[in-house]
């Protein structure tokens, strides 16, 4: 299902425009280009319309929000609806404070997402199934997530991506279950701003969001895995260092040779 798209992408080298975090802006620049896409960071209001109009996809995450970069994101979003343009969404710490919840939602409901990628709790606080998040991580799921979930893609007409030891994609129709990954990969900060990233990369190139989500997460996940087998590595400095090696080195054989994906 997946066969092909790492070399649509780089053929195609899609721009990615990113309105996103101050903590890893750098490093999911660096994720675009290492997975052959291009990326471009631009949050000021007054020129976010006029980058969305030159790229491929645009990516938003509220990792470090301000009022004034949620006007920004609805602005380019806004934009991007009216071209085509598929959004991606990364709702970081959604669940965590009221503003970061109240801006996501209102994202949802002014912009048509193309894809929202979260963390269990933050899925789960979003689809009403519950969740705990600490900060910007993680700690406690409800067993009902991948039914609100389905219900969530279904209603915001989106695809729904759960990160997590079994990474889980659906339309509301299908679902696929990613294994691939590595435990360092939750070592490092940013590793789920990138994996954002690497969505818009493949979504400027797919046009099948479903499909192109699996691909994301499949590259990511196996270059993880081929990362930490390197000897050079010995903790998260060298792991990071080591995976954005992999991802610019993955090849279509290495992903057929090690992707881990169902669909059910």
């Amino acid at each position: 299902m997946i066969e092909g798209l790492l070399t649509k992408v780089r053929n195609q080298k899609p721009l990615v425009h990113h309105i996103t975090n101050i903590v890893t802006v750098n490093d999911c620049a660096n994720i675009t280009l290492a997975v052959g896409a291009l990326p471009v960071m631009a949050h000021a209001l007054e020129e976010v319309e006029d980058m969305v109009k030159a790229a491929s996809s645009l990516v938003l995450n509220i990792g470090t929000l301000t009022p004034e970069q949620v006007e920004a994101m609805i602005k380019a979003g806004k934009k991007a609806n009216d071209l085509g343009i598929p959004v991606v969404l990364d709702p970081v710490g959604a669940g965590a404070t009221p503003l970061r919840t109240e801006s996501t939602w209102r994202i949802l409901n002014e912009v048509k997402v193309s894809v929202i990628k979260g963390n269990s709790a933050e899925i789960g606080v979003l689809a009403g199934a519950g969740g705990e998040i600490r900060g910007v991580e993680a700690v406690k799921s409800n067993e009902n997530l991948l039914t609100a979930a389905k219900n969530m893609a279904k209603d915001l007409k989106s695809i729904v991506v759960i990160t997590g030891a079994t990474d889980i994609v659906t339309d509301g129709h299908r679902v696929a279950y990613v294994d691939n990954g590595h435990y360092l990969m939750g070592t490092i900060t940013g590793t789920g701003c990138m994996l954002a990233s690497v969505i818009g990369g493949f979504c400027g190139a797919e046009r099948d969001y479903f499909k192109a989500s699996i691909a994301a997460l499949v590259v990511f996940g196996v270059a993880g895995e081929l990362a930490a087998k390197r000897p050079e590595v010995r903790g998260p400095a060298s792991f990071k260092t080591c995976f954005f090696d992999e991802i610019f080195n993955i090849t279509e054989e290495k992903i057929k040779g090690g992707s881990k994906y169902k669909i059910a």
